[in-house]
């Protein structure tokens, strides 16, 4: 659908269904938060709220919080953008089948960017930042928060919008140190955009101008979060897929400014001028600490008549952001496969924090003349994941061989792993990187940005049967003697509370010696755990305390291990030590207090009875 406004696509999805009001005040420290997941969580319609204290405007979230929905948002134009990726990045295809594409190749060029500031509903009024929604999703969050914002930024070396970037990036809007309604706080990771125009602004010394838009048509954010190719334009993006150009325009003191955006922040980043920003519940499911990032200065603060709010919440998978990755790989399809030769597939498992675990098939065509029985080009495909965009993030990266099981599915988390662990070699097939980058928001690491990352390759026949229960002849030495199984092949062990990395490496290599004598075969994999029981009551549980809470380089062991050339491996099964460690950050844990509250609204009368 074509929609004008946020406002519009609100009345489309109320009239078909997808969308409820809740007419109750509700408060926006917590428990606007606690009902939106309530609601994700049942895979319920998207939430309007009428009525938040504090603030005169209302405020819409869950908008892609299913697939279906997001699905019939985009309904007259999904099939088009599909295809424009898909020239985008193969553009042999358009030779092949010419007439395939002539419907979406119209449609982009009728998307480029309009400017237009003539009867722009943006410029109807101005607010300040204390007036917005004051969202706070998690108990310690520092403050409130943009959780669906599009952060514009222009190249200072080559201006315009065509070489602009379009982001979604977190902002503080109040707590630590930020002077109300003057200063907020801009978050970024590393390998973003922005981070370029902010380092060309440096250089040159002067200010980075940023325009936050919040709202607008939902092709707008959807946009901002696409991991698009090189040189296509999330402006185009969004009009492509929203059947509707992006209209622009310069404001009086130069600022970019969404004309069909709900709000529009305006403000100044200076060079090395940062304050304390955090911390946020964030999607791997802790809590992202306290760290100096750009301050930015606020201009001015527009929005249009009768603006809605548009926020999310981001905590432990699946969020209404899990919905969002289902979309965009519906949309890119086989687009990064395309980018790295031999390539088959590649998942972000969501449900261990989407960044920190990888699965990916490629080829192994290295030596057609004779069986492949060890990973070769998956290894050089292996290398080209860990250097490729968000991929890069990653700590840990599972890869098969398409040879060895063509119907191998990445999205099946036991199965994959299984094919792995059958056909792993561990005293070759464990790859690492050391003293690396990792995601900023994974504290498994020795400091910020810091960590490691370790290539798991299986390739060739099934070598082992794995073990589907605890063999009875199991006799585990203390202190890890609490064993549960999550998956054929993988044991989770109940480990005492971690103390400091030297003690806890001899104790766990004394355990190893012992352990040595015991009947491994058919056990791959055991992971220490603070509460086995709690990590092998199910496979979501398993894969998120398992990859989110190590650190490849550190918290990786082995039975009967040696180090051979600088190459690590193991006679026995791979250890992962996922203990809570001292420098983790916190859990994301709801308030029971907010909960409770929660409750009423899903009583008789209240606006989500039958729903929650």
């Amino acid at each position: 659908m074509g929609y004008s406004s946020l406002a519009a696509c609100v009345a489309d999805l109320e009239q078909h269904r997808h969308l409820v009001r809740i007419k109750e005040e509700v408060d926006p420290y917590l428990e606007m938060a606690a009902i939106h997941m309530r609601v994700f969580d049942a895979e319920g319609p998207a939430l309007f709220f009428e009525n938040i204290k504090g603030s005169k405007f209302p405020a819409v979230s869950n908008l892609f919080g299913t697939l279906d929905r997001s699905r019939f948002m985009f309904r007259d134009t999904l099939d088009h953008v599909k295809k424009l990726v898909d020239v985008k990045m193969n553009p042999i295809s358009v030779l092949k089948n010419p007439f395939d594409y002539i419907g979406s190749s119209m449609v982009a060029l009728g998307a480029l960017p309009w400017k237009k500031r003539v009867g722009s509903p943006i410029l109807y009024g101005q607010t300040q930042i204390s007036a917005l929604p004051q969202i706070v999703n998690w108990p310690m969050d520092g403050g409130a928060f943009v959780t669906m914002p599009q952060v514009y930024t222009e190249d200072a070396s080559r201006p315009g919008i065509m070489q602009a970037n379009l982001g979604m990036y977190r902002i503080q809007l109040s707590g630590n140190e930020y002077v109300q309604d003057k200063e907020i706080g801009l978050h970024y990771q590393l390998h973003r955009g922005i981070g370029v125009h902010q380092t060309k602004a440096n250089q040159l010394g002067v200010p980075l101008k940023v325009s936050i838009f919040v709202g607008g048509p939902p092709s707008h954010p959807l946009s901002a979060v696409m991991p698009l190719p090189e040189g296509l334009s999330e402006m185009i993006f969004a009009g492509t897929l929203g059947n509707r150009r992006f209209r622009y325009f310069y404001d009086e003191e130069g600022f970019c400014i969404s004309a069909d955006a709900d709000f529009v922040i305006t403000g100044t980043v200076y060079p090395n001028e940062n304050k304390p920003e955090g911390p946020f519940g964030d999607h791997i499911g802790y809590y992202s600490l306290t760290h100096p990032f750009p301050l930015m200065k606020v201009h001015k603060v527009y929005h249009r008549q009768n603006p809605i709010w548009s926020f999310t919440v981001v905590g432990r998978p699946p969020q209404e952001d899990t919905s969002f990755g289902a979309l965009i790989h519906e949309i890119t399809g086989n687009a990064i496969p395309q980018q790295i030769n031999g390539l088959h597939a590649v998942h972000a498992v969501d449900p261990a924090g989407v960044h920190p675990l990888l699965f990916a098939i490629g080829s192994e065509r290295y030596t057609p003349y004779q069986e492949v029985d060890r990973p070769q080009e998956v290894l050089t495909i292996a290398n080209q994941i860990l250097g490729t965009n968000q991929l890069s993030l990653a700590k840990y990266l599972f890869i098969a061989a398409h040879e060895d099981n063509p119907l191998l599915d990445i999205h099946d988390i036991p199965g994959f792993l299984m094919h792995i662990l059958e056909r792993i070699d561990l005293t070759r097939d464990l790859h690492f990187l050391t003293n690396t980058t990792i995601d900023t928001l994974d504290y498994s690491g020795d400091g910020l940005n810091a960590g490691s990352k370790v290539t798991l390759a299986a390739v060739g026949k099934k070598k082992r049967e794995l073990r589907k229960e605890i063999p009875l002849s199991l006799n585990l030495p203390r202190p890890f003697n609490q064993a549960k199984m999550p998956l054929p092949g993988v044991i989770v062990l109940d480990g005492r509370p971690f103390t400091a990395y030297r003690e806890e490496a001899e104790a766990i290599e004394a355990w190893c010696k012992e352990a040595k004598s015991q009947d491994w075969d058919g056990i791959q994999l055991i992971v220490l755990a603070d509460d086995a029981a709690f990590t092998a009551d199910t496979i979501n549980n398993f894969v998120w305390i398992t990859f989110t809470r190590s650190n490849p380089a550190y918290d990786i062991y082995g039975i009967d291990s040696f180090t051979s050339f600088k190459h690590w491996g193991c006679k026995g099964p791979v250890i992962i030590d996922a203990r809570r460690k001292p420098h983790h950050a916190p859990d994301l844990i709801k308030d029971e207090t907010v909960e409770r509250r929660v409750d009423r609204l899903g009583a008789k009368g209240g606006s989500l009875h039958g729903i929650i």
